[in-house]
């Protein structure tokens, strides 16, 4: 795949210059920030006033407000309070119940149990002004053995103003992950599981919401906040051009952008006691070159086009923190208009198949937590849809084993639980706010895997062979 050089348009150059210019204001001596411990340093909270579980990255109502403000609130003191640097680091262990086939192992690892150091993050996270603040993390990963610019999220502005006597926030975020900005875990950069085995088998089919655009694209967006309720956000991304990929980003899955791809964003929160609710919904479409094929530079058999429609709700019950618990929920809906890839597909396979498919997913998680130090949390990821032999290929069309579909279908099926424990990161732990530990034990129980529960690959493996164990280490400091 090629594109022109010259493709840094509006979106990525003032995506670009506005990090820069947020970047450098960070960077100055001024102030702090929250989320990170650079964040518990900036505001003097301890980090189960923004977090479940003492950890991240699930907010609680606070968490949301600091986040919506533009990670702009102070209140700590001395000078750590003003050092807007953290870090992070996670090792891990990988069993699958099925080996993974030789030909399909991440490079210096075997085909099954497998100790990983997964990755190490620097993060340039705090208050600016009192109107600018973000986050930039900056990520090495040992499986890939590559570093990048990992989620990030820039407010280079931020205001408070009065509208029918009520509080209005504004703002606006210059980020490269679509929904690393949004305000609630039920939608997917944040969402659950928050860390998982990237050796581990998952399944092919995913909506463009979900990761297509992670780390690759860079967006404007502009948001309102009103009487801290109602949550409203527009705005636009664009994949990065091959030069910054190539130096920041991650490989472009779905393909490269063609034209600003539009994100709408709505949301209502209650918080009543200690209590709190929201529902919600998203829209994104894109019209790409696929990331894959002969024509691709041409645009010779035109372009493959998506649109998601996401609807979301979540509660939390925080009581005096002893007991916690929370319930988070996602569907979304794809159309998808396959013309480039069904065209190349045809021409390759000399078939008549169709261009116009689509794809469900539905994503419900709930969590226990004990004082903040012991977690349990049980999900479950539906995902369905019709046959698409153009993005899902059977053996016959060039599907290959673990990663492929016998019936060329999309559903997947799987249950996620997963133990933690915390034993830093409360108002009296050691080390507040610098030491912060979480030691996890997941595992995924795959019933259905890229189409089918048994020989779903049309080579013998079943779903029950990608079931995963993995237990992780994960450090914030």
């Amino acid at each position: 795949m090629q594109r022109n050089l010259a493709r840094l348009d509006w979106a990525v150059g003032l995506g670009v210059i506005g990090s820069a210019v947020a970047l450098v204001a960070i960077l100055a001596p001024r102030t702090k920030l929250e989320a990170l411990p650079s964040f518990a340093s900036q505001t003097g909270l301890p980090c189960t006033a923004c977090h479940v579980g003492g950890f991240g990255p699930q907010l609680t109502p606070t968490g949301r407000a600091f986040k919506i403000g533009g990670y702009t609130q102070g209140g700590g003191e001395g000078l750590q309070a003003h050092i807007p640097l953290s870090a992070m680091t996670i090792g891990s262990f990988t069993h699958t119940n099925g080996a993974v086939p030789d030909d399909q192992i991440a490079t210096h690892f075997g085909n099954n149990n497998n100790f990983a150091w997964d990755a190490a993050s620097v993060f340039v996270a705090g208050r600016a002004t009192d109107f600018a603040g973000g986050f930039m993390q900056f990520t090495y990963s040992n499986i890939s053995n590559a570093v990048h610019v990992d989620n990030s999220d820039v407010r280079p502005y931020t205001t408070m103003v009065t509208a029918f006597g009520n509080d209005l926030r504004l703002g606006l975020s210059i980020n490269n992950n679509p929904t690393v900005q949004d305000p609630y875990n039920s939608t997917f950069a944040w969402g659950y599981p928050f860390v998982a085995s990237s050796l581990a088998p998952t399944p092919a089919a995913s909506p463009i919401l979900v990761s297509a655009f992670a780390n690759n694209a860079i967006g404007v967006t502009g948001y309102a906040w009103y009487n801290q309720h109602l949550y409203l956000e527009a705005g636009g991304y664009q994949t990065l051009g091959p030069t910054a990929l190539a130096k920041f980003g991650e490989a472009l899955t779905v393909g490269a952008s063609q034209n600003i791809m539009p994100y709408v964003r709505a949301a209502y929160e209650w918080n009543w006691g200690n209590n709190a609710a929201w529902v919600g919904g998203l829209y994104m479409s894109s019209n790409v070159n696929p990331a894959t094929g002969p024509f691709t530079s041409t645009g010779d058999f035109g372009q493959d086009f998506y649109a998601d429609y996401a609807v979301d709700f979540g509660y939390q019950f925080l009581g005096t923190g002893k007991h916690i618990a929370t319930i988070q929920g996602i569907y979304v809906y794809e159309n998808e208009n396959l013309n480039s890839s069904a065209n190349q597909f045809n021409a390759a396979n000399g078939t008549a198949v169709g261009s116009h498919y689509s794809l469900n997913q539905f994503r419900l998680n709930t969590s226990y937590w004990y004082e903040n130090t012991y977690g349990f949390t049980f999900g479950w990821q539906k995902t369905w849809g019709p046959a698409n032999p153009v993005l899902y290929p059977s053996p016959q069309f060039g599907g290959s084993d673990l990663t492929g579909s016998a019936n060329s279908k999309p559903n997947s099926n799987a249950f996620i639980l997963e133990a933690d424990y915390v034993p830093f990161g409360k108002d009296t732990s050691w080390g507040r706010p610098w030491a912060n530990l979480k030691l996890g034990l997941q595992y995924i129980i795959y019933t259905q895997f890229n189409g089918g529960s048994a020989n779903y690959d049309g080579f013998g493996r079943n779903a029950s062979g990608n079931n995963t164990l993995y237990m992780f280490a994960w450090l914030a400091f």
